[in-house]
């Protein structure tokens, strides 16, 4: 017995070494869309002349008895797995003190703007890696009630699902939260699993984001113009050639007005050991396009952590 134990430790201990030496990804837990619109718990916001309908978890921290319990429970679990949690109702009130809920920014020159939604703006306030979204059901059955739930978790950057449990619940008359609590702790583990293999898979491969490359109406070049013998267009993929892992990204759309790349995989980390998302990758270029001798002035955006958009051509 003690030969097979010996053989055990040998097998996990590289697994334990690899996340001794490198954090676990940051986790935010928020109620699911589903749950939400159930409840009327829904807001509207305009993104650029289009209604779109979000979840309003401001509402929904305020007005319903048992989400904070819920999530209170749930980051328990994930807690005793070593997960860093980021508290999503307080991030809103801090979000909220600051006066950040602006719709959007504009260029200072020529008014160009993009639209950010208020979930965005909170992934960017708290910055966590993994985003996970909670739904449950209790139905009363003649054994007693039985709840129901689906826990999911999103990467914060593309909004991929990287890994989902179902399940139900046995026969109880505990409290929603414990019964929720009680029902989670027969998958959670295979959960983590989940989680811990997505990070592994970022560590190695580099984080995925997306960016574009546009231009100003205003500017007298495009991105066709040749700079001291090449394109813009060459010498910003040039630059994604250097500076992405493994030179991975996708080309998705090319013409003289706009570049945009999908897939693109950046570092987990800079060189200070710090999170880097898509704005702080597109700001590289951004200095880049800058200095002598391409002297491109231009503007930078984000939606969210996981999509830049720099526009060349002014401020």
């Amino acid at each position: 017995m003690k030969f097979y134990a010996y053989l055990f430790l040998i097998a996990i201990c590289p697994l334990f070494g690899l996340f001794a030496q490198d954090k676990k990804p940051t986790l935010m837990i928020l109620p699911s869309d589903n749950w939400c619109i159930q409840r009327y718990f829904i807001t509207e916001y305009d993104n650029q002349g289009t209604k779109v309908k979000i979840p309003n978890y401001k509402q929904a921290f305020q007005e319903d008895t048992e989400i904070g319990q819920v999530i209170s429970k749930i980051g328990s679990l994930m807690i005793d797995r070593g997960y860093p949690l980021k508290d999503a109702e307080q991030e809103i009130k801090a979000i909220e003190a600051r006066n950040a809920e602006d719709n959007m920014t504009s260029s200072k020159t020529s008014g160009s703007s993009i639209a950010e939604s208020p979930l965005d703006k909170l992934k960017n306030k708290t910055k966590a890696d993994i985003i996970l979204q909670i739904w449950w059901k209790v139905n009363k059955t003649e054994q007693g009630k039985i709840i129901s739930f689906t826990l999911e978790a999103f990467d914060s950057y593309t909004s991929k699902r990287i890994a989902a449990s179902t399940g139900n619940g046995i026969p109880s008359s505990e409290i929603t939260p414990i019964m929720l609590q009680n029902a989670i702790m027969a998958h959670i583990d295979q959960f983590s699993v989940q989680l811990v293999n997505h990070f592994t898979g970022m560590q190695q491969n580099g984080r995925e984001i997306a960016l574009t490359v546009k231009r100003f109406g205003s500017w007298d070049k495009d991105l066709e113009t040749e700079i001291e013998g090449k394109e813009i267009t060459d010498i910003v993929t040039e630059w994604l050639n250097t500076n992405t892992v493994n030179k991975q990204y996708s080309n998705a759309e090319t013409s003289e007005n706009i570049l945009r790349f999908e897939q693109v995989k950046i570092p987990l980390l800079d060189a200070n050991k710090n999170g880097i998302d898509a704005r702080q990758f597109a700001r590289n270029l951004q200095k880049y396009l800058k200095a002598a001798p391409l002297n491109i002035d231009s503007k930078l955006l984000n939606r969210g952590l996981g999509e830049a958009i720099l526009i060349l051509g002014e401020k």
